[in-house]
């Protein structure tokens, strides 16, 4: 056989993998979906979730509500923020939308006042807002490289140093970081993005030593490529196909499978959990 035909047959292979891996993706959903009932895993708990208009964001706050927490979606993007919220009111949750850049400081510091305001206490940060911009490093601007780093990183940085103070009252708490693949390989093109994903695990880290013994978890979740509107937007199939077959397990993740995560490590499912990554990544980072 030739090379050219063995190629073929591997690329053919991939795409039943991909298929095949799709159908068993759909069918667990649609008996997920079936099953779904109110939970109460965080049970008088109140959550931010930064980034909630889509995406990763949206999924986690609506699992976060259905197992008993309060939401506070916070984002910059008001329509994408109603939505979510119109969804867990539907399904009976609270929730409420505060507008928030989680770039600056005297955003984040209300996004807290406010959250603690509304609903007397705040127990879980889920710190997922974030930008994709690509560039090389002799191709990108400063402003470039500052944008990505001041939402990836300083609103982090900005989330926990706020977030905090407030868990401490109540006697501790639980902080998730949204990471990457990209915080533990490189990735080309993706330089500023890199760097910011690599930092959020550092600084996570150092939060968990420094604020364990007042009770607090800090994690972060290191999500794949996942079929999301920051991903997936302006793709063609043929991209989309390849981007697929980069993780062993032939899909793109969905944002519910990462908000499965989340919501362990919110969870007193992960009480002895702190100062780690949780790999969503269909086995990306394996290789």
């Amino acid at each position: 056989m030739s090379e050219a035909h063995e190629g073929e047959d591997e690329v053919g292979r991939q795409v039943d993998i991909q298929a095949s891996s799709i159908d068993r993706l759909l069918s667990t959903l649609d008996r997920a979906k079936e099953e779904m009932e109110v939970g109460d895993m965080l049970k008088g708990k109140v959550a931010i979730v930064t980034g909630g208009a889509s995406g990763i964001g949206r999924a986690t706050a609506i699992l976060f509500a259905r197992e008993g927490a309060k939401i506070v979606i916070a984002d910059y993007n008001p329509k994408g923020s109603q939505e979510t919220r119109e969804m867990i009111k539907e399904e009976g949750g609270k929730a409420t939308f505060i507008e928030t850049d989680v770039s600056k400081p005297g955003d984040v510091e209300r996004m807290v006042e406010e959250t603690v305001r509304i609903y007397g206490r705040l127990d879980i940060l889920f710190n997922n807002a974030g930008i994709g911009e690509t560039a090389k490093v002799t191709e990108a601007s400063l402003d470039h490289w500052e944008r990505v780093l001041a939402i990836n990183l300083r609103g982090v940085f900005l989330g926990c140093k706020y977030a905090i103070p407030k868990m401490i009252e109540n006697g501790g708490g639980s902080i998730i970081d949204n990471a990457s693949i990209l915080a533990e390989v490189g990735f080309s093109e993706a330089a500023a993005y890199s760097a910011s994903k690599h930092g959020v695990v550092g600084l996570t880290k150092t939060i968990a030593l420094d604020y364990a013994a007042d009770g607090i978890r800090a994690n972060t979740v290191c999500p794949g490529f996942i079929r999301t509107p920051m991903v997936t937007e302006g793709l063609d199939q043929q991209t989309r196909e390849y981007i697929a077959t980069l993780h062993p397990l032939a899909r793109m993740g969905e944002p519910e499978e990462v908000a499965e995560a989340a919501l362990f490590l919110a969870s007193e499912r992960s009480s002895f959990i702190t100062g780690t990554c949780l790999f969503v990544d269909g086995g990306y980072t394996a290789r």
